[in-house]
């Protein structure tokens, strides 16, 4: 069979032919899977072209998880910052505005997003409209409205997502789900989750908390484009109070204690309970500002009743099935945070001498409790012969990264994709609500009662203007 002077030569697929014709071009270009007819999928045997945003902290720990793949793009509004991951990744092109590369560089694949929170949504979304697959960072994004339309967003556009909370793909969570599901400790009713953040000893933050805004306004320095690091967030003048990290307990910029941690520690106990959207949240916590999130909290979450039908969605979406998966009942569920190192009560069968951890999850049931802080550990000691001889009924991950990385070869949907951990973030991010200051006094009367169809309080109206966000003018994400 004779072939056309521009079809590929026998024996060569179309990306080895595309590719051949691209290495003689004036200026090299990598193709991306759906220029290949591959429906935005890259072949199983193909590399990926990765582009990491916001690259200089958390950033440049995700791209080393993505090392097996084609780093192709870096953009990060601190050269400073970013300069050892520019370094790292020579042949990658560097950029300072996320939208600039992403209309230059059509052969992106999927983009790797560790901003600070406040940018989340709108870098992911712009990724989204550009059919880019994304991995986003944990929080998802920056406030309960913005994780609702990003969630809708992947999901029409059909592209791969993936948040980034690690601890969803490990062994420690696929055995609290077959703990619980096997009825060992009985229903479980109330829930106990604890972290040090945001300062774990009296010299040892993790980043501020319960300040206020510096009055000094010292020159921006000349590697930080401060415009775009503000993006959608009101406009005030630099401060390297801010960042780098430091911006992780400012209202305007991250989401505290709460959103750090609460995507990570709370998504386990979702998953194993089928938690969806809470029907009520009340917050308590030592002094705050319209600044800066407190130094400690406590929220406290009420879950109804989970039904048969919510218990089988939550496998479908989460993967995560196996023996007695939604076997049992699934009764109202009270979940209390603490963070700044508050801790709950001890349990009255926990051990003498046994450390509940500065960072831990407790699950009581009506039979016994997990103890989470390192490993699940089942009490009374009944329960935990019983653990003991508990087979593994789910299948292990290939690893967090390499879910996303599959699923974009056409492979199994990511475990923290947009439909599950946009409703997580969506409950994580209420209780942030719940401490603004704005309403402290109003929420010493009342606990807030939420209709997640609505996306609104029922019962406090000031409470809804913290759901969404206002952005800056020229800012949009549009919805």
């Amino acid at each position: 069979m004779k072939t056309k002077p521009n079809d590929p030569k026998p024996g060569y697929s179309r990306r080895q032919f595309l590719k051949a014709g691209a290495l003689t071009a004036t200026t090299f270009m990598v193709l991306p899977g759906r220029v290949l007819g591959l429906g935005g999928a890259t072949s199983p045997n193909e590399k990926l072209n990765v582009a990491g945003i916001g690259i200089g902290g958390q950033g440049a720990s995700d791209l080393s998880n993505m090392e097996s793949e084609n780093i192709v793009a870096l953009c990060d509004v601190d050269q400073n910052h970013a300069a050892h991951v520019f370094k790292k990744y020579p042949s990658a092109k560097q950029f300072t505005d996320y939208r600039k590369m992403l209309d230059e560089m059509k052969e992106i694949d999927g983009v790797v997003i560790a901003t600070p929170d406040h940018l989340h949504a709108f870098v992911a979304m712009e990724a989204i409209r550009h059919g880019k697959n994304v991995y986003c960072e944990k929080p998802l994004t920056h406030s309960v409205w913005e994780a609702r339309q990003l969630a809708k967003a992947a999901r029409d556009a059909k592209v791969v997502t993936q948040m980034g909370n690690q601890g969803q793909a490990s062994k420690e969570t696929r055995r609290m789900c077959e703990l619980v599901w096997s009825g060992i400790i009985g229903p479980v009713h109330e829930v106990h989750v604890w972290t040090d953040r945001p300062s774990n000893g009296l010299f040892n933050e993790y980043w501020p908390q319960g300040v206020a805004r510096p009055k000094d306004t010292p020159a921006v320095p000349a590697t930080l484009n401060w415009d775009l690091w503000l993006g959608p967030a009101r406009e005030r003048p630099y401060n390297p109070a801010y960042l780098p990290f430091k911006w992780r307990g400012w209202w305007d910029f991250g989401t505290g204690a709460l959103g750090d941690i609460g995507c990570h520690s709370m998504d386990p106990i979702f998953r194993a309970l089928k938690l969806g959207a809470p029907v009520s949240v009340q917050g308590a916590s030592t002094r705050v500002n319209e600044e800066t999130f407190p130094l400690g909290s406590i929220v406290t979450y009420q879950f109804p009743a989970r039904s048969a039908d919510v218990q089988a969605n939550n496998c479908h979406v989460t993967g995560l099935t196996g023996r007695a998966a939604g076997g049992i009942a699934m009764p109202p569920c009270k979940l209390t945070w603490y963070d700044g190192g508050l801790r709950p009560p001890r349990p009255d069968a926990l051990p003498e001498g046994q450390k509940m951890g500065d960072n831990g999850k407790l699950l009581v049931g009506e039979k016994g409790f997990i103890l989470s802080n390192v490993n699940n550990q089942v009490f009374p000691e009944s329960c935990a012969k019983e653990a003991e001889a508990l087979e593994h009924t789910i299948p292990t991950s290939p690893g967090h990264y390499k879910e996303w990385i599959e699923a974009c070869k056409g492979g199994k949907k990511p475990g923290s994709n947009f439909d599950w951990a946009g409703p997580l973030a969506e409950s994580v991010l209420l209780g942030n609500v719940a401490l603004r200051v704005q309403l402290r006094e109003d929420l010493t009367l009342c606990r807030l009662l939420w209709d997640p169809a609505e996306l609104r309080f029922t019962n406090l109206e000031d409470a809804n203007k913290f759901v969404r966000t206002e952005y800056r003018a020229g800012w949009t994400l549009g919805g």
